[in-house]
């Protein structure tokens, strides 16, 4: 008996968003199989029907099989098929209601009911395999751990069926190959696995079989080597690094605690104006918390960070909204950003030229959905169209928080291309947090490794290439 298989497969949204027509689809177990792709063809839409999320919350006109554990649930609830379909979906801040780490894994199980004294052991299993603390608060966690806590609910549930989707996408490099480990593990031991995966590179050595979603179809790949060499696009790499003596911010021992928990200690470092800055380091180690306090959206505790912006800041003569015009920030998560009712609106809000709003979205390859809502569009296509929002109105700073989470090899192609053109076109400082190696190095000038301890290293694009072992 097959764990999941899908024969003959429709499926649209409505008459224009038709996703899949008569395709097929299987998954046993014993297995990992990914499922590959470019952004927006449909590659979460197969998870939502496989986890009974489409039809039962996300609506849209299906036809054909889909069987779990052999059985046909086109009629059943979403809570029945819960129980043997466990789903980590793309965005962890959606999915955690929990104060503590251990109250939001609990509740994971207390939805199918598992007895009590089972429960704490999960927590104590599923803790101690991605490296969480149960007592943490899950606000005060970085965006990789966010990650690595939905993971770790969906596994505390125990099904023998997990879909996951995006799960590396702020994963550190070591992160991502323990939580690969694992599931490799958890396949041999009888699960039948599932991802939906940009970074094929990371996850092809330990899948069994490859699906490419693509042209309202799923194709089974025969060979998956050739496969991965036709897909990898190579980013080039800027060579014109930028070198001057001519500061923007100034860090002298930067600290910030939260309470009790220290976030960020003695971190002292300069960044040159005009300079692509890459800020490398392990999940948790404060790089975000770092870029909130350069920009301004945090305070630090400690220490003081200096900007040679213009000091007319530092004497509060200019207000917080022509601050933000001149340092613009993207979050790691797009849906704190978007709030305005079309694509075409939300560049329109920074970006007041009609022709350069046609540009934008062209440069950014969205102009087809410029009069779709943006949280109807794919986390990629939503992260793209943050990006373009903040970069329209050409700040002299732009920070990037993991830009490239959700774009696949052409695309992050095409997004290395253009956050590069827009650098040398407009002059800016550009600082970038990333745990993707196709593009770091394509990214930096200089990279900034935040290590645990509070040291900090500062180096050149080659270091990057150490940082990854690459």
């Amino acid at each position: 008996m097959r764990a999941v298989e899908l024969n003959n497969i429709s499926f649209k949204y409505n008459e224009k968003a038709i996703i899949f027509k008569d395709a097929s689809f299987f998954v046993d177990y014993g297995e990992v199989v990914l499922v590959s792709g470019h952004s927006g063809e449909g590659k979460s839409t197969l998870m939502s029907i496989i986890s009974g999320i489409i039809p039962n919350v996300n609506y849209g006109e299906i036809s054909g099989d889909v069987l779990i554990q052999g059985e046909n649930i086109k009629d059943k609830k979403l809570n029945y098929v819960c129980r043997k379909v466990g789903i980590v979906l793309q965005n962890a801040d959606s999915q955690i209601i929990n104060k503590y780490v251990e109250d939001e894994i609990v509740f994971a199980c207390e939805n199918i009911a598992m007895p009590q004294d089972k429960m704490q052991k999960q927590i104590n299993i599923v803790c101690n395999l991605l490296k969480l603390n149960p007592k943490d608060k899950t606000r005060s966690l970085s965006g990789g751990q966010k990650q690595k806590l939905i993971t770790a609910s969906t596994l505390a549930m125990g099904q023998k069926i997990l879909i996951l989707d995006e799960p590396l996408a702020n994963l550190d490099k070591d992160g991502a190959k323990k939580l690969m480990d694992v599931l490799k593990s958890l396949a041999k031991s009888g699960y039948a696995i599932i991802i939906v995966e940009h970074r094929l590179d990371v996850v092809m050595p330990y899948v069994d079989r490859v699906y490419h979603v693509g042209n309202k179809n799923i194709e089974l790949i025969d060979d998956k080597e050739k496969y991965l060499l036709s897909q990898i696009k190579k980013v080039e790499v800027n060579t014109n690094i930028v070198d001057t003596k001519e500061l923007i911010f100034r860090l002298d021992n930067v600290g910030c605690k939260i309470k009790e928990k220290e976030i960020l200690k003695n971190i002292s470092f300069d960044i040159q104006k005009g300079s692509r800055v890459v800020l490398l380091g392990e999940n948790g180690v404060g790089k975000t918390t770092l870029i909130r306090i350069i920009s301004r959206l945090q305070k630090a505790t400690e220490g003081k960070v200096s900007q040679y912006i213009d000091e007319k800041f530092d004497k509060k003569l200019y207000s917080k909204r022509q601050w933000f015009k001149k340092v613009g920030i993207v979050y790691q998560n797009p849906d704190y950003q978007l709030f305005m009712p079309t694509v075409r609106k939300e560049i329109a809000f920074g970006v007041k030229d009609n022709k350069e709003i046609d540009d934008i979205l062209e440069m950014f390859n969205l102009k087809e959905f410029e009069n779709t809502h943006p949280q109807s569009l794919s986390e990629g296509q939503k992260r793209r169209l943050t990006i373009a929002a903040v970069a329209g109105y050409k700040p002299d700073v732009l920070v990037l928080d993991e830009p490239t989470v959700g774009q696949d090899y052409k695309v992050l192609q095409e997004m290395v291309a253009i956050l590069n053109r827009l650098h040398e076109t407009t002059k800016n400082t550009m600082i970038t947090i990333t745990h993707d190696a196709r593009c770091a190095k394509a990214l930096c000038d200089r990279a900034i490794i935040l290590k645990k301890n509070g040291e900090v290293f500062v180096g050149g694009p080659e270091d990057v290439d150490r940082y990854f072992g690459n």
